[in-house]
């Protein structure tokens, strides 16, 4: 059978739309940029590997290139609220090193702080005006530092964290937290005097703390009423609530969650009913972005706990759960636990031993996680920190007081 050269173009136009629609259907969207931070480059120098993160599935895939880390053994790394900045520490260089994002998620290197005492954590606040970095022990500092467009400044503000009652023991800062309202910083530490392992103790102090300021115009530290607070035995990370009013401490060698209620004042009071279980040896927490949901990584269990927030009172419930537990597996030893910024669906951690990142498919009813395909994605040696910046055009989950 003949087609006339009408019929044939038809024919070629239907075939070429066919094939446009199956390639649209199946076509990978990426709605987040992941960086990982490892210790994968020549003589263990530091990386930051970036991944796409597909929006239906959640799945990783290699993305822009890697690029070194500026230093050795990265330990932390923030974004900026606008997504146009990454802040990393490198902790066996006494460095953070500012990188520029690209809008296809391409990293590129400007600034470099280089810190009197060793870094340990970083946190920006959402105006983009101050960076906090938390270094030490000996001495154990918290610094801010200016910011304009990205760039880091001078120091602003510096304070010694120290015990007002034990003014010699030797403070092991571990976190740094920033309030979404810009107006308090609160850092967790423990006293390696009254706390150590293995070895000998001097002091008869509480172990755990954090402290708390009150940040003020041109970014002046006010020690909040009552800092430093009690926190346990070793707090190991930290967290605000998007709505300012909670926060939240992991204790690594208690197994734990410590909640607080923030006051005027940034003054820190116990939530009543606290502390609350996790797994073993908890290292690092986020809340996803409407505030409704927390998720611990468990380091020595290589698992992530699931909690609902209630929004009245910030009481953390361990009643999410996938297979009758509020435990769900990720490979070994998870270090960091971020969920993804643009959605809100998905939860990844960052696994040291096992040299991968796992995912997570978050359910935006109830909380629970399961799998993304094909997780653990393989990544560099000894990955450390995660942080994420949206991509693409979408609403970004918010959260209201």
């Amino acid at each position: 059978m003949k087609f006339s050269k009408w019929s044939q173009l038809v024919l070629v136009s239907l075939i070429g739309l066919s094939v446009a629609t199956l390639l649209t259907s199946c076509a990978i969207v990426t709605i987040d940029y992941v960086f990982v931070a490892n210790s994968a480059g020549t003589g263990g120098a530091g990386q930051i590997q970036t991944f796409d993160a597909d929006s239906e599935t959640g799945a990783l895939r290699s993305g822009a290139p890697t690029v070194p880390s500026g230093g050795t053994t990265p330990v932390s790394v923030v974004a900026s609220a606008d997504y146009a900045n990454l802040y990393v520490v490198n902790q066996a260089s006494n460095n953070v090193v500012h990188f520029a994002i690209a809008g296809n998620g391409v990293l590129t290197q400007k600034d470099v702080l280089t810190t009197s005492a060793t870094p340990v954590a970083v946190a920006v606040n959402t105006a983009g005006t101050y960076l906090y970095v938390v270094s030490g022990p000996n001495p154990s500092l918290l610094t801010e530092y200016s910011l304009s467009s990205g760039t880091i400044g001078s120091a602003t503000a510096e304070i010694a964290l120290a015990l007002p009652a034990f003014a010699a023991d030797t403070i092991v800062p571990t976190a740094v937290n920033v309030t979404a309202n810009n107006g308090a910083v609160y850092v967790s530490a423990y006293d390696q005097s009254a706390y150590n392992p293995g070895g000998t103790t001097t002091s008869t102090a509480n172990p755990g703390w954090v402290f708390g300021y009150s940040v003020g115009s041109g970014g002046a530290l006010t020690t909040a009423s009552g800092s430093p607070y009690k926190a346990g035995v070793k707090p190991s990370a930290l967290i605000s609530d998007p709505t300012n009013r909670f926060l939240y401490v992991t204790d690594f060698a208690s197994n734990q969650l410590i909640g607080y209620t923030i006051q005027s004042g940034s003054v820190l009071n116990f939530l009543i009913n606290g502390p609350f279980k996790t797994g073993n040896e908890p290292n690092s927490l986020t809340i996803d972005p409407r505030g409704k949901y927390m998720y611990v990584s468990n380091g020595l269990d290589s698992t992530v706990s699931a909690y609902v927030i209630d929004l009245s009172t910030g009481t953390p419930s361990g009643a999410v759960n996938v297979t009758g537990s509020q435990l769900n597996s990720t490979d070994t030893t998870p270090v960091s636990v971020i969920v993804d910024p643009a959605l809100g669906r998905f939860v990844y951690t960052a696994n040291q031993i096992g040299d991968t990142v796992s995912g997570f498919r978050l359910d935006p009813n109830t909380g629970a996680l399961t799998t993304t395909q094909a997780t653990p994605y393989p990544v560099g040696a000894a990955p450390s920190a995660l942080a994420a910046v949206p991509h693409g055009n979408h609403s970004l989950q918010t959260v209201s007081p």
